[in-house]
């Protein structure tokens, strides 16, 4: 179930909503790699929907070489990630919805921005080339 959540929440991060596999993989890594906060917030999500199927509900599409976000998934994403209110239509009505979405969809919060992500892919990029570096020390 964490996985359906983190897939949801990758691919909600990207234009268009859609990543390929390689981006996908990276993304989910460093994510189940990211602590027990992740975990938590992942169970927490996932138990607002506790039948979630990505891709029999139609909330996620494989698409050449990717996966993609449907409009669907935006709004089961929106309502996983809504804070609960006393009168909270039951989840299993939110996903068999295919056309209006019953609750207000929050605005997205901004995507990180390509600066940050190129600084953090620098970063990774160092800390790999400084690993070698010390491995192939190690070995002589």
């Amino acid at each position: 179930m964490n996985f359906q959540v983190t897939v949801l929440k990758i691919l909600v991060s990207y234009p268009d909503g859609f990543a390929v596999m390689e981006d996908l993989k990276r993304d989910m890594a460093i994510l189940a790699t990211s602590g027990r906060d992740w975990a938590d917030r992942t169970k927490r999500l996932a138990s607002r929907v506790p039948d979630l199927d990505i891709f029999s509900q139609g909330l996620v599409e494989r698409i050449s070489g990717g996966w993609r976000l449907t409009s669907k998934g935006r709004d089961v994403l929106a309502f996983m990630e809504a804070r609960p209110a006393p009168s909270e239509p039951s989840p299993a009505s939110v996903v068999d919805e295919a056309s209006q979405p019953a609750f207000e969809i929050a605005p997205l919060p901004p995507l990180p921005q390509l600066a940050d992500r190129a600084k953090r892919r620098r970063e990774r990029r160092e800390r790999r080339r400084e690993a070698r570096e010390r491995a192939r020390a190690n070995a002589s």
